[in-house]
């Protein structure tokens, strides 16, 4: 069963100080903050200098601006894709968060797909970890499981990937996340290679934080 948590959006610190996360789906009603968190000031001396950084990273500060205003918690199956509010070109992110069992889409900061999820469990868990889409096949057939994998998205050299599945309760895969057929075909139309696929469990931010994509 899904949880009935669907949060905002997730961080996650990794190496070089750069900051990875997901969006969730929180519990009706839903309520969104939408603050900036300005970033903690370090003390320092009157005659310390104090170092800013460039105008480059300031930049690159990935903020999520809208979500979609989709009514409740998810369950098993569900899915949705409306780019209205996104522009047509932007940085594309997708986020993953296990515990809620939803996967989002961000174009820009503008969330224009989720879905309810499947993911790896017990002998083979979903790895946690950024990763960017290596490789792209529409009929993709697991060469380690002869399984059919629909509209692949490969994350990682031993398996994992995003595919078509049937997501119902009951069901889990061998570490790869699986969502329903229609919205893997938009997804596998709509990403590229190089975007980058953020996996967590339970960890928020709020709407409107600046976050650097990692």
């Amino acid at each position: 069963m899904l949880s009935p948590l669907r949060l905002v959006l997730l961080a996650l610190a990794i190496a070089a100080g750069s900051v990875a996360f997901a969006a969730t789906r929180p519990p009706p009603p839903r309520v969104l903050a939408s603050q900036i968190i300005p970033p903690a000031r370090p003390a320092v001396a009157e005659t310390t200098p104090v170092s800013k950084p460039p105008a480059a990273a300031q930049d690159a500060a990935y903020t999520i601006k809208s979500i979609l205003p989709i009514e409740g918690p998810m369950k098993m199956g569900d899915h949705h894709w409306d780019e209205s509010a996104a522009p047509a070109t932007g940085t594309l992110i997708i986020t993953v968060d296990l515990a809620a069992q939803v996967l989002s889409v961000f174009r820009d900061g503008h969330e224009i797909g989720a879905a309810a999820i499947l993911f790896g469990a017990d002998s083979k868990p979903t790895p946690l970890g950024v990763y960017p889409i290596t490789q792209k096949s529409k009929d993709h057939v697991s060469n380690i499981y002869h399984a059919p994998m629909p509209y692949m998205l490969r994350l990682t050299n031993d398996g994992i990937a995003v595919h078509a599945s049937e997501v119902a309760d009951g069901y889990m895969t061998h570490g790869c996340i699986g969502v329903p057929k229609p919205f893997a075909k938009k997804l596998f139309e709509t990403a590229k290679l190089g975007d980058k696929v953020i996996i967590t469990r339970g960890e928020a931010l709020e709407i409107g934080q600046a976050v650097k994509a990692a």
